[in-house]
């Protein structure tokens, strides 16, 4: 874990309106300052910045936290690396960690590796102008010159050591570390990539982190990727990403291909907005990463059966990332196809229309699923429902899987509501007509807002008089985390990232939201803070004695007990004054 008082002061270091507008250019708009957002698309600014809060909140999609979260949606990064990449803007030092942790690497490894990465990057390219045969082959495959420095294509020569002419300690740790080099049972050591184009792979920062490799000529495999190492974890990183940035906000979507020689064909043929899972099948990493920037992605497969099980496994670990705002598609190419060859022999308008008209995840599941069933039997209906239930369960939209379940309903032959019971799944009823507000709830976000305002307030809350309202645990939280703390730990952004993963997040992320567009009179919210209590203390006295009056009327004062006696006695008292 990193150190809550090394965020509290990385936080208290970072201004949040230079950082964001280092990205997006912001504006003032009165306390306040506003752009575009950049995560979602949209032509008036609905995302805000407040200097004295230090936080952002975006009115049109919801995206909102503090600098070290803006960094991890902005970048796609880990929280972890996100901390180091502002540490790094502010000149500290990230402590040590005790065990294992974030910091395992040995000091100055990762910026090492890093540097080493870059080295053999050059090389490569360098080698690639040096050889005709390479040369020729991506000529080939229709690769212009543009396009090769754009995604820094280099040739990885034929030989066992080549790396030693960039590396005379070839026998140095960081090789092997990187991936660059491979040790054999006899300790003999020898160049991981021979006779490969290389392409590297590169994260949000810009920095190469691994290599994948594609055969020129026949061999096994044909494509060969950098193993895991303390730079790159396959699972997390999408090739393309870094490079199909300004793609993805034009077009506000994301086309996952299944290979990196996929993406530079498309971005060869004007498709910019294309990424690939690298060795692996996409996992809810990078479904999560990609949706933060855009609201569609399309998964464009080979027709094979290959491409229908990579497709369908995408599908699986596609469902908890999706918001009923969000949407996916899947494009299922012809027989012996892939997005390369389709392009280039179809040209790019054909591409798009098949983007443009992909097949939705709903009718995509749907099909696949009823492939696996007979229909036309009782026991292939019941096993329509028995497939879909594990995958109904994951959907956290409840508009999508009420659509599901209507249609599962009509295939299957049961009603709406048995299916909805025979998953496990809560019935929708339409929402109940708005009563009145009770004065309890409006009072406790109040005082909500007020405690987000001036957290510091939140260490007088008395817990006896908050009422049973959503705002009660969120105080509650809110007062555990300001008692003790100093001042810059109590601020909105430092309790925000104490907060993070937290079931009190998301409600205290809307009340924050409200603070925006609702001015505060400094001199006056500690006075409110104080009135909001005395009429909590009110109504709880009132809610107490008309409790009482309830159990005196059904049973008689002798029905009380001595301490209720003596309550009821004070109350009426008070109400004779």
């Amino acid at each position: 874990m990193i150190p809550d008082s090394f965020i509290q002061d990385l936080l208290a270091r970072i201004d949040i309106v230079d950082l964001v507008d280092g990205y997006v250019p912001l504006k003032k708009a009165g306390a306040n300052y506003a752009a575009c957002c950049p995560f979602h698309n949209e032509k008036s600014p609905s995302f805000t910045v407040s200097p004295t809060k230090q936080f952002y909140h975006c009115f049109g999609c919801g995206a909102h936290g503090t600098a070290i979260s803006f960094v991890m949606e902005y970048q796609g990064m880990g929280f972890v690396d996100a901390v180091k990449e502002l540490a790094s803007r502010a000149g500290m030092q990230m402590p040590e960690s005790e065990g294992r942790g974030f910091n395992d690497e040995k000091p100055g490894q990762t910026r090492a590796l890093i540097e080493i990465m870059a080295r053999a990057a050059q090389y490569y390219k360098d080698q690639l102008k040096a050889t005709p045969r390479a040369i020729e082959y991506c000529k080939k495959r229709g690769l212009s010159g543009e396009i090769a420095a754009r995604f820094g294509i280099g040739y990885a020569p034929d030989g066992w050591q080549n790396l030693q002419a960039v590396f005379p300690n070839y026998n140095a740790d960081e090789l092997k570390t990187a991936g660059l080099i491979i040790e054999n049972e006899a300790g003999r050591r020898y160049d991981r990539f021979r006779d490969r184009l290389m392409i590297p792979i590169i994260n949000q920062k810009g920095d190469i982190i691994a290599f994948g490799g594609r055969i020129i000529d026949q061999g096994e495999p044909k494509y060969l990727n950098s193993p895991e190492t303390p730079l790159f974890e396959k699972g997390r990183e999408l090739f393309g990403l870094p490079q199909a940035r300004q793609a993805l906000r034009d077009t506000d979507t994301a086309i996952v291909t299944e290979g990196y020689m996929d993406v530079i064909a498309l971005a060869q043929n004007g498709v910019g907005n294309a990424v690939a899972a690298l060795g692996t099948a996409t996992t809810a990493t990078h479904v999560n990463k990609l949706l933060r920037q855009v609201d569609r992605i399309v998964f464009c497969f080979d027709g094979d059966n290959a491409g229908r099980k990579a497709a369908w496994r995408a599908l699986e670990n596609s469902l908890e990332a999706l918001a009923d705002n969000k949407r996916l598609g899947f494009v299922f190419l012809p027989q012996d196809e892939d997005p390369d060859s389709y392009i280039r022999t179809h040209g790019k308008e054909e591409f798009d229309r098949l983007v443009i008209q992909a097949m939705p995840l709903s009718d995509f599941l749907l099909r696949e699923l009823a492939q696996r069933c007979d229909l036309t039997s009782s026991e292939g209906k019941a096993q329509l429902i028995y497939e879909a239930k594990p995958l109904l369960l994951k959907l956290p939209t409840p508009l999508l899987r009420l659509q599901l379940v209507k249609r599962l309903a009509e295939a299957s032959g049961f009603a709406q509501s048995e299916v909805e019971r025979l998953c496990d799944l809560k019935s929708y009823t339409p929402a109940a007509p708005a009563k009145a507000r009770r004065t309890a709830p409006s009072l406790t976000r109040n005082l909500l807002r007020l405690v987000l305002h001036k957290p510091q307030l939140a260490s007088q809350l008395q817990v006896d008089l908050l009422p049973d309202t959503p705002e009660r645990p969120a105080l509650i939280r809110l007062r555990e985390l300001v008692s003790g703390a100093s001042q810059e730990a109590s601020s909105y952004a430092a309790l925000r990232e104490r907060l993070r993963g937290m079931p009190e997040e998301a409600l205290i992320e809307n009340a924050a939201a409200e603070l925006l567009g609702q001015p505060f009179d400094e001199a006056e919210s500690e006075t409110e803070f104080r009135d909001t209590l005395e009429k909590l203390q009110e109504g709880g006295q009132k809610k107490a004695f008309a409790e009482l009056q309830i159990k005196a009327q059904q049973f008689g004062v002798a029905g009380l007990s001595a301490a209720e006696k003596l309550a009821y006695i004070q109350f009426l008292s008070n109400r004779g004054k």
